[in-house]
């Protein structure tokens, strides 16, 4: 029985890198043209590293029309772009069209899923593919939790690991996460990055852009250059994304200290900060307010009141990331991609040219 050919999955969300932000605050606008473009660039990536097909769901924004338009001419070709599989799913225009891609992709047994948007849309994935990888690709408005990197070297790394090439200790990453839990309404939500306590009522917009809608921000890690809600603790008590803890922040508009903070592109805010610390690993938190709004990623989810209040508690179960960087440092160490002359578009393992004593 002849075995199936090695299969990665392809989500890019179609409103991703679209949201309010462009009218609150200045965020860039990620068009379906550019999402193309970065699907063809991961086929070209792919294909050159043994990926034989790729899965991609449709769309109503045409990225899907133009991959698969691109995938019959002449440059497909050349390159040897893998056979690209459109699924079709019943398209709702919501965040269920990235979660129905999702299973369906790990039904099909993929090897990976390359995710186009932001914290949202990998959160989306992450919470239907269990222990597949993500190869993280920022086309969204909050991007902590993707880092911004091309993907040409992103398809390349993502292939050499789908094709057995790069050993999973090396490759993947094991991300944290934050669990929201209220027990009476049986609720269980988590994010990525981090959880927002805001006193307004109700979720509305979503989106949180002013800084008096801040009272507390938990974060699975931050970084001082991040934009979004989690760069208020990067720029104050940052965390690393390999570090085990995490950090937290109360705010409050009359703080005695303020801080100057990006909590979208564009859009810098004063915030109060009353406290802030490290954020420790199965210690639930609950929220200083007695009612209010969580927003997770980014973006209000959960409505609470006083006998309903959630927790909030990090965890080291997250999903399971490419290491782009390390990849392809051992790619680099072990010419994973020399190439034959003979075939210039194959590379080949030649890992037997490593210095004696070589760290593996």
């Amino acid at each position: 029985m002849s075995r199936p050919p090695l299969t990665v999955g392809i989500i890019p969300n179609p409103a991703s890198g679209r949201d309010l932000r462009r009218l609150t605050a200045n965020a860039g606008l990620f068009s379906s043209t550019d999402k193309a473009s970065v699907v063809q660039r991961l086929l070209g990536a792919f294909g050159a590293t043994g990926v034989r097909r790729v899965l991609l769901p449709t769309d109503m924004t045409g990225i899907a029309a133009a991959v698969l338009k691109a995938s019959r001419g002449r440059h497909a070709q050349d390159n040897r772009w893998p056979e690209l599989e459109i699924l079709d799913i019943r398209l709702r225009q919501t965040v269920e069209d990235t979660r129905q891609a999702a299973r369906l992709m790990a039904e099909r047994g993929v090897a990976l899923v390359a995710v186009l948007g932001g914290d949202g849309t990998h959160k989306a994935v992450a919470a239907e593919v269990g222990d597949i990888p993500l190869l993280t690709l920022s086309t969204g408005t909050n991007n902590a939790f993707p880092e911004l990197r091309e993907a040409t070297g992103a398809g390349l790394a993502g292939g050499l690991f789908a094709s057995g090439r790069i050993p999973p200790e090396i490759a993947l990453r094991r991300n944290k996460r934050l669990l929201v839990r209220e027990a009476r309404r049986g609720l269980c939500e988590w994010a990525l990055v981090d959880v927002a306590v805001s006193p307004l009522r109700f979720v509305g917009g979503r989106a949180i852009s002013r800084a008096e809608d801040l009272a507390e921000v938990f974060v699975t890690f931050a970084e001082p250059h991040a934009i979004g809600l989690s760069a208020l603790c990067g720029l104050w008590c940052p965390v690393s994304r390999q570090a085990p803890e995490g950090a937290w922040m109360r705010l409050h508009p009359e703080a005695r200290e303020a801080l100057l903070a990006p909590l979208a592109p564009g859009l810098l805010q004063g915030c109060g900060v009353v406290a802030a610390g490290t954020l420790e690993p199965g210690v639930a938190h609950s929220p200083g307010l007695s009612g209010g709004t969580l927003a997770l990623d980014g973006e209000r989810e959960i409505e609470f009141a006083a006998g309903d209040q959630p927790t909030v508690t990090l965890d080291s179960h997250g999903p399971l990331s490419i290491d782009v960087e390390a990849t392809l440092a051992y790619a680099a160490r072990h010419r994973l991609l020399s190439i034959g002359r003979e075939h210039p578009q194959h590379p080949v393992n030649l890992s037997c040219r490593n210095n004696p004593g070589e760290q593996q």
